[in-house]
């Protein structure tokens, strides 16, 4: 039998059926080695003991359905022009059309009297039963068809490559070789307390299950593990940090109060009041480690600002990092406007972006080091080796979900160097995609939360409508209208990894439409990540300028961007995008006085892509935005691939499963009471298990 170490040395390349290229495909999954695959859980189940027949399907729902393919047919559509791909499902009498469109290599994948499984949304079109775009599963006479027919079935993510088949078959390999050797980490009291399964029953349950009450327990298992060990994780990162040696800067009640005067406009009562909840953190001599919460808008970089204020008046130095150069360059005009209008006339600020040339960029890396800069705008370049501050003390790190926790702590490591007091910077990071109240606190324990949940006076509506690709010239006609009422427009392209040549090639031909044909009276401009920064940047400055009318952009609009004589947005392909990208999209929008209109072209065929669609076009408030988006996609997806490890998370979902996630914050609680180091031999396999999950979280509190 393995150890739990050895499987993780394991490759899967090794396993039964697997080999080589096999491997590479699973590695596209995430999944590397053998404890990699025993931890790859499905996304869902269908339950094909007894398939719904073809004869009682229900129009509008979404079912599982099994047929004998009866014919195929591959064409292209006389009106839309698009390709059409059909298939004709049979059982006895009854029959079923699955379409899909422009994929005409589908034909290849079925022949006459195949069996096949179809999921999707059940509806009709000239009077015959249809689905579009189903997911599907041809089902062979093999030896393994026991685990797709007649059973409880697991549909797991695919790549390019692998089937739901072939998944199944490699998995169940795995399990019956290398469950057994499966080790418990969480102690045997709490499993008793909380009445949860072993951990190779629940396992071996998530995968296979014998009914859907056992894959309740085996759910309940493994998410209580992975919320248990992430709240030990959480709890020692906030002991690691209430621990270090801070500054304690001195803040008189004068320095708000003329920062507030300064403004020709009133600050909302919650930036007051979360200004005053950092001046407070900065007094003490503990470094802060806070999280500032605020929708798109709502003016967390005047609340960020205050910080950088407070540590230059303690003859400090500030640094502000962003994600993008775009974001980056907007906030260092907007301090330098602010510092000019009287809130800090004699501040020094500086830029530093990987654009600058050879020359501008050692020059201000020079002053940094000398002390002449006293607060510092720049996106990853702040976090080079090369760079050193004389005397820092405040960081801000926006839009922090682009950034993982070993970022964030390289640049706060920038603080006094070791032999000048070694002291640890106060810290502020910020995000415009909000966490619900429910779970803020829960999820971000090893950080002080403020949250601004007013925007600013005077601030004009949004209203977002949906429009499928039919209404191409009406949208055109809302554009024009804009434009010739002096207002200028977004038109945005999805720029998706998998395609992004064809998606790039795609926004240009559009780009290129626009200016010779649809909207040659008026001035185009096109921005896209794959431009020289400089030259992304003249355009933007352009349309800033409002030199363009029309600007053809791709997600590099999603942060950053204030123009406020922008009022309409045009999202194409809008099921492409993600919820936060869509919120995120929107609130480029809306930032002036005037009314604003996002208008989002698409055809969702899939019922997450419509879910998405609903809520974005329901509501602009970001909270509930984020609410359904943890819904939707789950917390692994929903806070990033860096965020705090929680892409650890792999099946446990904070929402759903809130009543689970305190229970086990109370056992972690309880636990690191005892042993805050983890050095009792019972739970020293907890504290290896963190320090692979979330490596960087332990160092400070576990060392010696």
């Amino acid at each position: 039998m393995k150890t739990q170490k050895e499987l993780q040395n394991i490759s899967v390349q090794y396993l039964k059926g697997v080999g080589p290229g096999r491997a590479k495909l699973f590695a596209n999954l995430g999944v590397e080695n053998i404890e990699d695959l025993l931890y790859f859980f499905p996304r869902r189940y269908e339950d094909r003991t007894n398939l719904t027949p073809l004869s009682a399907l229900k129009i509008g729902e979404w079912q599982t359905v099994a047929g004998d393919v009866l014919g195929t047919d591959n064409r292209r559509s006389w009106y839309t022009h698009k390709h059409v791909c059909e298939i004709v499902l049979v059982d006895k009498d009854s029959r079923l059309t699955c379409v899909w469109f422009n994929q005409p290599y589908m034909t290849h994948y079925f022949k006459p009297g195949e069996k096949v499984v179809v999921y999707g949304k059940v509806d009709v079109y000239k009077n015959r039963l249809q689905m579009v775009s189903p997911e599907y599963e041809v089902i062979k006479e093999e030896e393994n068809e026991h685990l797709s027919l007649g059973r409880i079935v697991p549909i797991y993510p695919l790549t390019r490559g692998l089937s739901q088949r072939m998944i199944r078959r490699i998995v169940k390999h795995g399990l019956e070789q290398y469950a057994p050797s499966l080790k418990e980490v969480l102690p045997y009291n709490i499993r008793q307390k909380q009445g949860l399964e072993n951990l190779v029953k629940s396992i071996l349950n998530i995968h296979f299950p014998e009914s859907f009450p056992l894959q309740g327990k085996a759910y309940k298992r493994i998410s209580f593990e992975e919320f248990f060990l992430f709240q030990i994780s959480v709890i020692l990162r906030r002991l690691s940090i209430i621990t270090k040696d801070g500054m304690a800067h001195k803040v008189k009640d004068k320095f708000l109060d003329d920062y507030i005067r300064s403004f020709p406009f009133e600050l909302t009562s919650a930036q007051k009041r979360v200004m005053g909840e950092i001046a407070d953190d900065m007094k003490r001599p503990s470094p802060m480690h806070r999280l500032l919460q605020g929708d798109v808008g709502s003016g967390k970089t005047l609340v960020a600002f205050w910080g950088c204020i407070l540590a230059k008046a303690n003859g400090f130095q500030s640094a502000f990092m962003a994600p993008t150069e775009i974001l980056a360059r907007q906030h260092f005009e907007t301090l330098q406007n602010i510092a000019r209008n009287g809130a800090a006339r004699d501040m020094r600020l500086a830029l530093l972006v990987s654009s600058l040339d050879k020359k501008e960029k050692e020059d201000v890396v020079k002053e940094i080091e000398g002390g002449k800069i006293d607060l510092v705008i720049g996106t990853h370049a702040l976090i080079q080796e090369q760079i050193k501050f004389k005397r820092l003390s405040f960081v801000v790190v926006d839009e922090q979900h682009k950034f993982g926790v070993r970022q964030r702590a390289l640049l706060s490591a920038k603080g006094l160097p070791a032999g000048r007091q070694g002291l640890n910077p106060d810290v502020l990071v910020m995000t415009a995609t909000p966490i619900p109240r429910t779970l803020c606190h829960t999820l971000y324990g090893d950080l002080d939360v403020s949250v601004i949940d007013e925007m600013p006076p005077g601030r004009g509506k949004i209203k977002t409508v949906l429009y499928n690709t039919t209404k191409a010239l009406e949208v055109y006609s809302q554009i024009r209208q804009a434009v010739k009422a002096g207002q200028q427009v977004y038109v945005v392209y999805p720029i998706i990894e998998e395609s992004a040549k064809l998606d790039l090639k795609a926004a240009e031909e559009m780009f290129k439409h626009f200016q010779e044909v649809e909207f040659k009276d008026f001035s185009v401009g096109l921005v896209h990540g794959q431009m020289k920064k400089q030259q992304a940047q003249k355009i933007m400055d352009e349309f800033k300028n409002k030199k363009v009318d029309i600007l053809v952009a791709t997600t590099i609009l999603e942060v950053g961007v204030d123009v406020p004589n922008a009022t309409v947005m045009v999202i194409e392909h809008a099921e492409r995008f993600g919820l936060a990208q869509l919120h995120q999209l929107r609130g480029r929008i809306g930032r002036g006085k005037r009314d604003s209109l996002c208008i989002l072209i698409a055809e969702p065929v899939t019922e997450e892509a419509q879910a998405r669609l609903k809520a974005i076009v329901s509501t602009t408030d970001g909270f509930k935005i984020a609410q359904e988006d943890l819904l939707i996609r789950g917390p692994g997806e929903f806070f990033g691939r860096h965020q705090h490890g929680l892409n650890e998370l792999k099946i446990a979902n904070p929402v759903t499963q809130l009543d689970i996630l305190e229970a086990a914050r109370e056992e972690a609680i309880s636990l690191t009471k005892v042993d805050p180091r983890l050095e009792k031999v019972l739970n020293r396999p907890i504290k290896k298990l963190i320090e692979k999950r979330y490596p960087g979280y332990l160092s400070m509190v576990t060392a010696g």
